[in-house]
């Protein structure tokens, strides 16, 4: 996919992350969500097919739903000066052009749920990045209230956690106290919408870009890659029920004996067509639509 999209856009240097490629045509940006998938911090060499678009797609589908100012501003890439040649259907379904916006530092995290990480450092001290919680919460458990626990943005490895109070310190309180509230504001909304639908938001994350004083939701939106997914029919406190994220790939990985230093071996069929199956059920479920490239 990488390889298409680089002779597709022949003559442009991408900004490149795990999953995205970032093409910069001045006062706008064109996102292409490519089907690289990574787990461990570390990308893997298996591409999960269609899977850029999938994300894409419920993105695009929150941005209409949430009506909250964002950075999109079309799904045609044609709208952009394209280099001569382009092979727009390789760019179908997986691109969004968007504005170009000055990108926050900080990761907008919101938890509504115990699991993961928090859930590690609820069983050691009673908080989760360091808010302190009710006693007696099992894993998996739904928080009295969602809780926001910021990180940094870090360009490779994990984000860090920060407090509240830092996160101040490097954005300025102001900014920070309209990030927070609306980080809640849209978890809550999304997360009811969704559990309607079937599907539980765990946790999520947001980022934000801004435009002079316009203060904008940009990047993915409660997708299974900036979220944690499960299903409304098998949740139970006390136990980590099964995601529509790519649980998948991290469970075969860690049964596959691989030290998570070395360079990731390779997904066999079943694995990445599993995976590419809960992807497009996340999006159906939320939608209520069709995925396009079945």
């Amino acid at each position: 996919m990488s390889s298409l999209l680089e002779s597709t856009l022949s003559g442009l240097t991408p900004r490149r992350g795990k999953v995205r490629d970032i093409y910069d045509f001045g006062d706008k940006l064109l996102f292409v969500a490519t089907d690289r998938i990574s787990a461990f911090d570390h990308v893997l060499p298996t591409g999960i097919a269609d899977k850029g678009r999938v994300l894409t797609k419920i993105s695009e589908f929150w941005f209409g739903k949430l009506g909250v100012p964002n950075h999109l501003i079309s799904m045609d890439v044609s709208t952009l000066p394209l280099p001569e040649g382009t092979n727009v259907a390789a760019l179908d379904g997986r691109s969004m052009v968007v504005r170009k916006t000055q990108v926050v530092p900080i990761e907008c995290v919101v938890r509504g749920y115990l699991a993961g990480s928090g859930w590690k450092e609820y069983q050691k001290s009673g908080t989760a990045c360091g808010i302190k919680l009710p006693d007696g919460l099992q894993e998996s458990a739904q928080l009295p209230e969602p809780i926001f626990t910021p990180a940094t943005k870090e360009e490779s490895g994990h984000d860090i956690n920060i407090s509240f109070e830092r996160m101040c310190e490097i954005v300025g309180q102001p900014l920070s106290e309209k990030l927070r509230d609306l980080s809640l504001e849209i978890y809550r909304r999304g997360a009811e919408y969704a559990r309607e639908r079937g599907i539980i938001i765990a946790d999520t994350k947001f980022e934000f870009g801004q435009i002079g004083d316009e203060l904008l939701l940009i990047d993915e939106v409660l997708t299974p890659d900036s979220s944690r997914f499960w299903p409304v029919s098998e949740y139970e406190p006390g136990r980590s029920p099964p995601s529509f994220d790519k649980q998948f790939v991290r469970d075969w990985l860690v049964e596959s004996g691989w030290d998570k230093e070395s360079a990731p071996p390779a997904l066999p069929d079943h694995v990445v067509d599993k995976t590419r199956a809960k992807y497009i059920e996340a999006y159906e479920k939320l939608s209520g639509q069709s995925f396009p490239w079945k």
